[in-house]
């Protein structure tokens, strides 16, 4: 495998083809999905027709983004062993959304998780602030993913970095404009099937270099760069740090507005447990494929080979396509890592459209009072203001380092929008003040803190000496906004919420006048 020539960067015929066939496949389908996307509820909630196995599949979809498989796969090939924090990171918080929040969010929620926390308190305050968690969560999940996007097709079809994000940008659009969540879900679907199989044939192509067995290729990475490789420490070397960073990744999947919208699209509340049963089983499945990737590029491909191309090593996974199965299979792969874009991309734009169209407009600014069609046209003005301000942030991010802004959505979701989430419904004695203190104080917290961490005081501002130690501030900000949702209602009283409280907890585990 010494002296292999790459033709990464190069105008690849294969991944041109089979993207514009994923591409003319997904449009026909949100075709099919426009004439059946009329309602509120078809346009947020696909009707809530979607069975559990395909909501399992399109929530994997929607988690599995490209910076994970690209980002993963290169984290390991570079740095080995602790490529794992993130790895399992991911996948741990999909057990504690199916125990403590699948079916209460499915139960008590109509289109979107602020439904949920303002269930029993007052609507307005609970929506705005809500929305200030959501929106920011999405708006740093959208900036890492269109320049992502970017990046990735100016390296495989030699397109400017400008056209691409476009290009994205408009087929996107197009999706969740016409098709609304019917369409975002066949989209998912169908990405999850390609990034599956094709991470899958990519172990089997890497392993049949090894007589099948992961051993011999862990066994030859230690031969070739030590016995660190197989260690933990080398990437995240502060104790605290990890343990942030897992709150972040753990508790932060249970409060990312795209994910949870997922659970409003399936029947009922066992159809949303066992939605997440299939996706836990998948995106473990997926995660694991991600390390044998690393350790296969880092072997077969060489990391002097992976880091010239870029230093984050985000090329791994496709130099390794063309090493163990030329330049079609590249092809293949690269055209996947773009489709996984695409998909994630909508997820998050048609939750962004919910959150303005249905969080704020309808039940702040009109008070709950509109008509169907009205709002779903709003909707689709909304999905195209995101689109364009993703369009917008794409060309102005170019050239940043974006890895930090998906830990950043991570740290925002578990700090904004988790706490209130959980304390609404597992907590008699919430108050109003209480949920909009502790997701302005989570929000707040979690931008502040980033800002003032190393990742950007040190490697973006070019400061010396970081104000914030620690580089993921997720312990420090959830922490507080559960301190101050607690403090904050427990010297609020309300007992209009109180008095609810037990409507609710039967709607919540039982299913009761649910949507």
């Amino acid at each position: 495998m010494d002296n292999f020539q790459t033709t990464l960067g190069q105008v690849n015929i294969a991944s041109i083809i089979i993207f514009f066939m994923f591409v003319a496949i997904t449009l026909f389908i949100t075709y099919w999905a426009a004439k059946k996307t009329k309602t509120t509820s078809e346009f947020y909630a696909a009707d809530r027709s979607i069975s559990g196995f395909q909501n399992g599949l399109a929530l994997s979809g929607d988690y599995m983004s490209a910076a994970s498989f690209l980002g993963i796969a290169g984290m390991v090939s570079l740095r080995g062993y602790d490529g794992l924090i993130y790895s399992i990171g991911f996948l741990v918080g999909w057990p504690l959304v199916m125990f403590l929040i699948a079916e209460p969010l499915r139960n008590l929620g109509k289109f979107t998780f602020a439904d949920v926390v303002a269930f029993r308190l007052k609507q307005r305050p609970v929506r705005i602030a809500s929305s200030v968690g959501s929106l920011s969560t999405i708006i740093f999940y959208l900036i890492a993913q269109m320049v992502g996007a970017g990046a990735l097709i100016n390296i495989l079809f030699g397109l400017p970095y400008e056209l691409a994000v476009i290009i994205v940008g408009i087929v996107m659009i197009s999706y969740v404009l016409f098709g609304g969540m019917l369409a975002t879900t066949w989209v998912q679907i169908i990405k999850a099937v390609l990034l599956i199989g094709g991470a899958t044939i990519l172990v089997f192509l890497t392993l049949s270099y090894f007589g099948m067995n992961p051993v011999k290729l862990f066994d030859r990475a230690a031969e070739v760069y030590g016995d660190a490789v197989l260690s933990p420490g080398g990437f995240v070397v502060n104790p605290w740090d990890a343990i942030s960073l897992g709150i972040a990744l753990i508790l932060g999947t249970a409060g990312l507005p795209h994910i949870l919208m997922r659970f409003f699209t399936v029947p009922d509340a066992k159809q949303a447990r066992k939605s997440v049963f299939i996706a836990t089983g998948l995106i473990g499945y997926f995660y694991i494929l991600t390390f044998v990737i690393g350790f296969g590029a880092m072997v077969l491909v060489g990391q002097d080979m992976i880091s010239s191309f870029d230093k984050g090593g985000n090329m791994a996974a496709l130099l390794l396509a063309e090493s163990v199965g030329g330049q079609f299979f590249l092809g293949f792969i690269a055209a996947v890592a773009f489709a996984t874009i695409l998909a994630v991309v909508a997820g998050l734009t048609l939750s962004g459209a919910s959150t303005l169209s249905h969080d704020l407009y309808v039940s702040v600014i009109k008070k709950g009072k509109s008509d169907e069609a009205g709002e779903v046209k709003l909707a689709r003005v909304a999905t195209l203001l995101i689109g364009i301000l993703a369009i917008f942030l794409g060309l102005i991010f170019k050239g940043q380092n974006v890895a930090f802004m998906v830990g950043l959505a991570f740290s925002i979701a578990a700090s904004a929008n988790f706490p209130s989430l959980l304390l609404s419904i597992l907590w008699k004695k919430f108050t109003t003040k209480g949920a909009v203190a502790s997701i302005v104080t989570g929000a707040g917290l979690a931008v502040l803190l980033i800002v003032l961490s190393p990742t950007v005081w040190i490697d973006i501002l070019g400061n010396q000496k970081a104000i914030f130690p620690l580089k993921n501030p997720a312990l420090i900000s959830m922490t507080a906004a559960f301190i101050a949702g607690g403090l904050v209602s427990l010297f609020t009283k309300e007992n209009e919420a109180a008095l609810k409280f037990e409507d609710e907890k039967l709607r919540t585990y039982l299913g009761i006048g649910s949507e």
